[in-house]
């Protein structure tokens, strides 16, 4: 399934999130079919088994479609409890650095205040110069869990998603005692979408072509294959420190092509279209303002 949250066109504050389940290139609204359904994915994914299956129920169903010309994307997920990022989880990445394999997961975080809606700007601050793009693969929590052991981890995912880990490398690298937090948490530094694809859609997360596009030019193109740390491994160590809960968002490392690392550097300015495509789950196109 394909798990999405919207709102309609005539709502025009985003007031009324639903979610919905995409139906070929329309939407199924759960509340709509269904009035006692949640109105927003993390919930859903509270329910555990039993929401799924009746988000199963509704696009069976066939009923309660709504145009997609009619409604906006929203984010998947709008306040998750966390989100955690890694860092340095691409081989071909680390390379481009001239940077050692990490023996461990290197982990930060995002404010869910940085979370933005997949086809939403880009704010270019005022406070930085050197606004950078960085395409991941993003999963989400679906069960709690403490101390998870890699054998149990993907039954704690609910399903998988498009990050784009927008970055003030000025701040990240060179401001701020060089602490990552700031540079990466800016508002709508977290473009995510377009849905939620449940894990059992999708063949191998380990192996999809991921790439981002800037103003049509391709400037990261390579494959998950090159994660350092999968998704098992990721889920039960960040485990280990914090009990992880329903709707928690994982973002997994960006491939090499980032602007910091080219020669000369390049970053985003004011017009630029930042599109991040991976295979299986689609694109998210973030107009920089």
């Amino acid at each position: 399934m394909r798990l999405v949250q919207f709102s309609h066109n005539d709502d025009m504050e985003g007031k009324m999130i639903r979610v919905g389940v995409e139906q070929g290139v329309d939407v199924v609204d759960l509340k709509a079919y269904d009035p006692s359904m949640p109105s927003t994915i993390k919930e859903l994914l509270e329910l555990g088994d039993k929401g799924l299956e009746s988000a199963q129920r509704a696009l069976d169903s066939g009923r309660c479609v709504v145009k997609r010309s009619d409604i906006k994307l929203l984010s998947p997920v709008l306040a998750p409890e966390k989100v955690v990022c890694v860092g340095m989880n691409y081989r071909d990445h680390c390379l481009e650095q001239n940077a050692p394999i990490p023996k461990e997961p290197i982990v930060f975080s995002k404010f869910p205040s940085a979370i933005t809606g997949p086809y939403d700007d880009i704010l270019l601050p005022s406070e930085s110069q050197e606004v950078d793009w960085e395409v991941e693969l993003a999963f989400v929590i679906g069960r709690k869990g403490k101390h998870i052991k890699e054998e149990d981890a993907l039954s704690h995912v609910a399903g998988f998603t498009i990050a784009n880990d927008v970055s003030a490398r000025d701040w990240q690298m060179k401001r701020n005692g060089k602490q990552w937090l700031l540079g990466k948490t800016f508002d709508t530094f977290c473009p995510l979408g377009p849905a939620l694809v449940t894990t059992d859609a999708i063949t191998d997360p380990h192996k999809l072509g991921i790439r981002c596009l800037v103003n049509g030019e391709t400037v990261q193109d390579s494959s998950t294959e090159q994660m350092i740390f999968g998704i098992e491994k990721l889920v039960a160590w960040v485990s280990r420190f914090m009990t992880l809960s329903p709707g928690d968002v994982f973002l997994t490392g960006t491939p090499p092509g980032v602007g910091v690392f080219r020669t000369p550097p390049v970053f985003l300015k004011k017009g630029d279209v930042v599109e991040c495509q991976i295979d299986q789950l689609g694109s998210i196109i973030n107009k920089v303002v």
